[in-house]
């Protein structure tokens, strides 16, 4: 497969003032993060809120741009010294953000905001736009009558259908889908989610499905990548990721995950502690401080992400052999 988004080493830092007279503070939102995107994979970007998540989404779709890495989008440098013409990239990259009722302008008419990316950055006439704009209705199971009608005149999931014809309009190779469903009714969701397969398969689309619901991962995805306070912690396929997790961060995010049958339900994990500030976060592996497993080693150096079969984990106590099976 070839790889359609490389990023190395992507970094992405705030300064968040506290007033006249204090020294501003240095938010690290994400750090050094490495991964990579296959064409035509679901990736999904798991973790607590405030693990960086969104920053990520905000990285890779070109709306912030990173302030340390390295990111390559379909062989054009986005950042970095050899830093490439990232406006054709606007159409290759396109969102799909959580809230359906906040995603789409009130005043405007459904056809006008489908039709918003065309007018941007085509030169395509009314008519020409109007007939893309049905046809991408159609494609997410809404009709041509819808055109002309406002959004308040539809449900969270008519609303969501309305945003993806948005995003893809302009033929994009890659969507971004921030917690695409989790403002959606659970009956609703299956639908979102199968609409979703249908255009990856029918259209060949690329997924970075970023959600906190690894029930709903467990279905989508391809790979998962875990954050924890801004780093990737573990990178595996999913299968191998629900049937060994092996940081155990990662562990305890899936024995939080409901289960519907009995049988399926393992023991809670329960993790000590709070989630370390971003502003300060603890030396060594950010994730030591809640660890059963931490040891002197964890508390000041940085474990890097390194392969044990199919999954890249940073963890001390897996490359020792100190973490009990799962």
């Amino acid at each position: 497969m070839t790889a359609i988004v490389t990023a190395t080493d992507l970094s992405q830092s705030y300064e968040v003032r506290r007033g006249m007279f204090q020294k501003p503070l240095d938010l690290r939102a994400v750090k050094e993060a490495n991964f990579v995107v296959e064409e035509g994979e679901t990736l999904a970007i798991v973790g607590e809120s405030g693990c960086g998540k969104s920053t990520l989404a905000r990285m890779l779709t070109m709306i912030e741009t990173p302030s340390e890495g390295v990111l390559d989008i379909d062989g054009v440098r986005v950042s970095g010294k050899d830093k490439g013409d990232v406006k054709k990239l606007r159409s290759t990259v396109q969102i799909v953000f959580q809230n359906p009722y906040g995603a789409l302008n009130s005043r405007q008419k459904v056809g006008t905001i489908i039709e918003e990316p065309l007018k941007i950055n085509t030169n395509l006439s009314s008519a020409e736009r109007r007939r893309k704009a049905e046809a991408a209705l159609a494609e997410v199971g809404l009709r041509p009558e819808h055109y002309a009608r406002y959004p308040h005149m539809f449900s969270g999931g008519q609303r969501q259908r309305i945003a993806i014809a948005r995003a893809i309009i302009l033929e994009p190779k890659i969507l971004v889908l921030d917690e695409p469903v989790s403002a959606l009714d659970v009956s609703i969701q299956a639908q979102i989610l199968n609409l979703l397969a249908d255009l990856q398969e029918r259209l060949g689309l690329t997924y970075i499905f970023i959600s906190h619901d690894l029930s709903v991962v467990r279905h989508v995805a391809d790979r998962v990548m875990v954050m924890y306070l801004g780093r990737p912690v573990e990178i595996a396929p999913v299968d191998a990721l629900y049937a060994n997790p092996l940081h155990p961060y990662t562990r305890a995010l899936l024995s939080a995950t409901p289960a519907t049958r009995p049988s399926d339900r393992g023991e809670r994990i329960r993790l000590s502690g709070e989630l370390p500030s971003p502003f300060n976060p603890p030396p060594g592996c950010s994730f030591n401080p809640r660890c059963p497993y931490a040891n002197e080693r964890c508390r000041s150096e940085l474990p890097v992400l390194t392969q044990h079969g199919e999954t890249k984990v940073a963890c001390f106590a897996v490359d020792e052999g100190r973490l009990p099976p799962p």
